[in-house]
């Protein structure tokens, strides 16, 4: 994952929501909970109300998204589409981008990106153990994905019975663009929204400098930078093994599965992380080339995007 620099010098408790605003050296830092994880909004600025109206918009952002596709919520447009028993469901706009987006990402990926997949988390679990599940548990699920036994067309989306849409994949990514467009319209600062490690710097900062991005050592996360990327403007995303995993025969096998197989992908890197000019396009590319195992290299190489790979 990305860790942008950290502040130092908290000027401010934390909130409601375990929400905080935090100085350091030149910028300010805040920090919330959502999207399942840690999140941050760095503002390269001393005006400490400039930087709280920009954390809130963040925060609001990454809040409404979550609301709206959580997959673990009974009001929201996942919850209607889940439970309409292969009957056809009208969507909105942005559901519908969504819903196009993950279209595209099936074919780039040649099936491998699958936000049908999502129904593999019932019998998988990537909580650092050597528990694997059975093997016909695993082909039990495969008759519930595949995009393509979906029916799609703008704004009628009819989803077979027992099957479920997960945006789990983009979602995130998503969000913090979202968010870094509502930050950019509301301050000239330069700025870093991060939520859980994938994030869009917005710069340069004063006096011409870029952010500096450590990317964890997937060994030591949290503890350790494998490498630093310097970043004025743009998109950043990691994928691996990091964080979510088990152990099987001697082997580390990460969280992001192959829906054609219903196992963790063959030969994976343990990290990829790429630049590109938005967050959801490097959290893209960077699933993507994950999902092709040992080609992961030289996907991206044909891509043409700045990465790094472990």
């Amino acid at each position: 994952m990305g860790r942008a620099l950290k502040a130092r010098r908290p000027v401010q408790a934390p909130g409601p929501g375990g929400v905080s605003l935090v100085r350091g050296e030149g910028f300010f830092t805040g920090h919330f909970q959502a999207m399942g994880g840690p999140c941050e909004v760095l503002v390269d600025t001393d005006d400490g109300p400039e930087a709280r109206a920009a954390l809130d918009l963040a925060r609001s952002e990454a809040l409404r998204i979550e609301h709206k596709f959580s997959r673990y919520r009974n009001d929201n447009i996942l919850h209607e589409i889940h439970t309409a028993a292969g009957r056809p469901v009208s969507v909105d706009e942005e559901t519908a981008h969504l819903l196009d987006y993950a279209a595209l990402c099936y074919e780039m990926s040649e099936g491998r990106f699958d936000i049908t997949s999502g129904v593999l988390r019932r019998v998988w679990k990537f909580d650092g153990s050597g528990n694997v599940p059975d093997g016909e548990a695993v082909r039990g699920l495969l008759e519930r994905i595949g995009w393509h036994r979906v029916g799609w067309a703008d704004p009628m989306l009819t989803l077979p019975e027992g099957m479920e849409i997960d945006f789990g994949g983009i979602g995130k990514e998503y969000a913090v663009d979202r968010a870094a467009g509502l930050v950019s319209g509301a301050t000239h600062s330069a700025f870093v929204v991060n939520f859980g490690g994938d994030l869009f710097a917005h710069g340069p900062r004063r006096g011409g400098r870029a952010w500096g991005i450590g990317v964890d050592d997937p060994d030591r996360t949290g503890e350790a930078v494998l490498y630093r990327i310097e970043l004025e403007r743009g998109g950043l995303a990691t994928s691996g093994d990091a964080r979510r995993f088990v152990t099987w025969n001697g082997r580390r096998l990460g969280h992001i599965l192959d829906p054609r197989t219903g196992w963790p992908v063959e030969d994976a890197p343990r990290s990829v992380t790429v630049v590109a000019p938005t967050c959801l396009e490097a959290g893209t590319l960077a699933t993507l080339a994950y999902l092709r195992g040992p080609g992961a290299r030289e996907f991206l190489e044909a891509e043409g995007v700045q990465h790094r790979i472990l």
